[in-house]
């Protein structure tokens, strides 16, 4: 994994994220200011016994289950909250939510509201509706006063299970001691006549138990009233803060990488320009946007690191041509926008030094530039030359000593008609006696014209411009160069963001490139 990838976007995109994170945060501080606080009152209710009863059986959990299901329906409906309100004498009740718990015989209700004792009394009046709706529930005094004499009946009828079966035995160990058979036959018969009063007694004992519904399954019990609470629920400002600074970041995040990957389609990566050209990549020249002094002729500042990386590109670009007699060299792009025509003029400087006669000729007869960066006429120029209408010495325009100029003239339509004319080969071929280098600025190899010339010439210089030139511009000037079998000299990376120069090129620490 190239691990360039991962930060190029975060060093490209490091405003959008801090904005981003920053905007969140804010607008988190603002929105919770003056918010009141909630407070939440949570009754937990237990239906049946299972917990208390020694022995429960899988039907009573099941059952039990259930049971709190259905409870929790009954607690939402209109009937449990009419009968709350107007025991509280409430208009209305706070929001609140019954439910059942998971997988258990638990039912909790929680209400939520802005003052604290409200929530409390409204979670324990739900909790003691839903009780009086069981059929445990006991309100009347006649209720109260049968389940008072039931109780006293138990606690006899406990005490007579106790003694008979200490009679039982009692008599059971004396059977061993007894040798008369009119005896043993007494003994027996009167454990008989024992064991069935206790089966009576325990029958009995079951059957009043049921009815008080101390066992019954169908029976809600509150095991945690509600209490009072103490503090708000919620996150707090604080978290609630941070956790809106996170958010923003991640959403920031996702569009950094959205755009980067999947909305720009653009070349951004010295491997991805090396792989589409199969060719090295032999010039990196940084932007000089923002600079106060001239950008356009930025190569005359012999100090300047951009006039040092033409140089460094100048020598690549011999080095490339050593085997063969290079000097006529088009300068192409796979689309527009490149800054291509002030990357011509730069270089055409840097291949001056040393004293070296350089023509820099505009070969776009479409789109001309060149003659606006150095203020010269276009009434005559390449376009003229071949439609014999002026000559060669007549168009050659020279800017200073070393370097002179031919300008693309009127503008042609029908221009790659011309350039691919036997005119044109004369024109090259005459150039290059008339100079050390033919610099030819080309036009953009979305049109033919371009790849006509690169034919011609004895060797093409590809530039891209990273996070412009897109990748399918790329690919089709590649595909072109292979057709017409130019000679690639190789790429050069031109306008490359100050904000990249990590990951294109080291460059000397300077005051104008401090990214």
């Amino acid at each position: 994994m190239d691990l360039r990838k991962v930060i190029f976007p975060l060093h490209k995109w490091w405003w959008l994220l801090v904005t981003s994170t920053l905007v969140a945060t804010v607008a988190s501080f603002f929105a919770i200011q003056g918010q009141p606080d909630l407070f939440e009152a949570r009754t937990t209710l237990m239906v049946g016994s299972t917990i208390s009863n020694p022995n429960p059986t899988g039907t009573d959990f099941v059952a039990g289950e259930a049971l709190a299901i259905a409870y929790a329906e009954i607690a939402n409906r209109e009937g449990v909250r009419n009968a709350t309100m107007e025991e509280l004498g409430l208009r209305s009740l706070p929001q609140y939510v019954a439910q059942a718990l998971p997988r258990t015989q638990f039912l909790e209700i929680i209400v939520t509201d802005l003052v604290a004792e409200r929530a409390q009394m409204v979670a324990n009046e739900l909790a003691a509706q839903l009780i009086r709706i069981s059929p445990t529930s006991f309100e009347t005094a006649d209720e109260e006063s049968r389940l008072d004499i039931v109780n006293q009946q138990l606690i006899l009828y406990e005490q007579d299970i106790i003694e008979t079966q200490a009679e039982i035995d009692a008599l059971k160990a004396s059977l061993g001691t007894l040798t008369s058979a009119q005896e043993i036959e007494a003994a027996q018969n009167q454990l008989g006549a024992l064991q069935s009063k206790l089966n009576t007694l325990n029958t009995t004992y079951t059957s009043l138990l049921a009815s008080t519904g101390a066992d019954g399954i169908n029976r809600l019990t509150i095991i945690e009233p509600a209490a009072l609470p103490s503090r708000p629920v919620g996150l707090g400002e604080v978290m609630t803060i941070f956790l809106a600074a996170g958010i923003g970041f991640i959403l920031a995040l996702g569009a950094v990488y959205l755009l980067e990957y999947t909305l720009d389609n653009s070349l951004k990566f010295p491997g991805e320009v090396e792989k589409i050209f199969k060719s090295t990549i032999i010039g990196h020249i940084f932007s000089t946007a923002g600079l106060k002094r001239n950008k356009v002729q930025i190569s005359k500042y012999t100090t300047h690191p951009t006039a040092e990386a033409f140089r460094s590109l100048k020598t690549n670009l011999l080095f490339r041509g050593k085997d063969r007699d290079l000097k006529s060299i088009l300068v192409a792009t796979p689309d527009k926008e490149t800054g291509k025509s002030r990357f011509a003029l730069n270089l055409a400087i840097s291949l001056a030094e040393g004293g070296k006669k350089v023509i820099l000729l505009d070969g776009d007869l479409r789109v001309p530039s060149l003659h606006t960066n150095f203020k010269l006429s276009q009434a005559k120029g390449l376009g003229e030359v071949l439609t014999n209408q002026a000559t060669l010495e007549e168009v050659i325009q020279p800017v200073n000593k070393y370097v002179s100029v031919i300008v693309a003239g009127s503008k042609h339509s029908d221009g790659v008609e011309w350039l691919d004319s036997k005119r044109m080969d004369d024109v090259l071929e005459r150039l290059r006696g008339m100079a050390d280098f033919v610099l030819i600025d080309g036009p953009p190899y979305i049109v033919s014209d371009s790849a006509v010339i690169g034919a011609k010439v004895d060797g093409v210089l590809a530039i891209v411009c990273p996070g412009v030139t897109k990748k399918e511009a790329a690919n089709n000037m590649a595909e072109q160069l292979e057709r017409s079998g130019a000679n690639l000299l190789g790429v050069a990376l031109n306008e490359i963001p100050n904000w990249g120069s990590t990951y294109f090129a080291k460059i000397p620490n300077n005051r104008y490139y401090t990214a």
